[in-house]
């Protein structure tokens, strides 16, 4: 039998591919919204509005920005309840960024869905240039997985790739109660801001070496770097650590220090 939600006499069947779970505590989109920092003459961007929960925080401080929806159902809803925002009807995930930063640079938020968190935060790590900051709410594990700390079992290829970029903080949690259809785990928040120091020559260079360091957790460095890299100017005791052990500025250190192989 299928999951439905009714809001406004409007009726949506959820859909579990679109990893739909609608936001019902509004004590939570204002905390979202006022932790953005989110300005009333900011190009806003807000990922899969849903019924508009938080769009409705968001209109209060910005009346006019643009919001992607992947469901027709939902998209002719925010565009009926909001006549004023530009609704985007698609996938974020194809969604032309660089056109809607064209003017001003985005300040992205959102209740995003549990499946496609990970591309949808590389698809932002990839236009960071073009991003003030990223307020998002995801999967609680996932939240932790990123701003986890070196040593840690959460610390791996997420935390570096959006460390080495971004300043990131989890802002706070949020119970599974507050959403329906109720989610099987909690969530939370995070805000991620592009570093403005942001120096690194070959950032794709670099994402591919943090996943060959983290190829197989268990083994050392020297094990999992050696197929792909020169590692004769590598110290020695860096190549017996593990990829977890080190810190954001010992990876670039290390990554600066390395030349791949021929």
């Amino acid at each position: 039998m299928k999951k439905v939600v009714e809001y406004k006499h409007t009726e949506i069947a959820v859909k579990k591919k679109l990893g739909q779970n609608f936001l019902t505590d509004r004590n939570i989109t204002r905390k979202i919204v006022i932790a953005s920092g989110v300005g009333n003459q900011e190009n806003i961007l807000e990922i899969g509005p849903g019924f508009g929960a938080l769009t409705r925080e968001i209109v209060e401080c910005c009346p006019v920005f643009t919001v992607v929806e992947k469901d027709r159902k939902l998209a002719e809803f925010i565009r009926s309840e909001y006549p004023q925002l530009r609704v985007i009807e698609g996938d974020f995930l194809e969604t032309d960024l660089a056109a809607l930063a064209q003017e001003k640079p985005l300040r992205v938020l959102g209740n995003i869905p549990y499946s496609i968190t990970t591309p949808i935060l590389f698809k932002l790590l990839e236009h960071r240039n073009r991003i003030i900051s990223a307020t998002l709410m995801m999967q609680h594990e996932v939240a932790m997985r990123i701003v986890a700390k070196p040593g840690t079992k959460d610390y791996g290829i997420l935390a570096v790739q959006l460390q080495a970029f971004c300043d990131v903080t989890c802002l706070f949690k949020v119970g599974r109660k507050v959403f329906r259809p109720q989610p099987g785990v909690d969530s939370a928040v995070i805000r991620m801001t592009p570093k403005k120091n942001d120096t690194l020559h070959d950032p794709d260079g670099f994402r591919r070496f943090v996943r060959i360091a983290f190829h197989q957790r268990r083994k050392t460095l020297l094990n999992n770097l050696k197929e792909s890299f020169n590692l004769e100017s590598v110290e020695s005791h860096t190549l017996k650590l593990r990829a977890e052990a080190l810190s954001i500025e010992e990876f670039f250190q290390l990554f600066k220090d390395l030349k791949p192989l021929q």
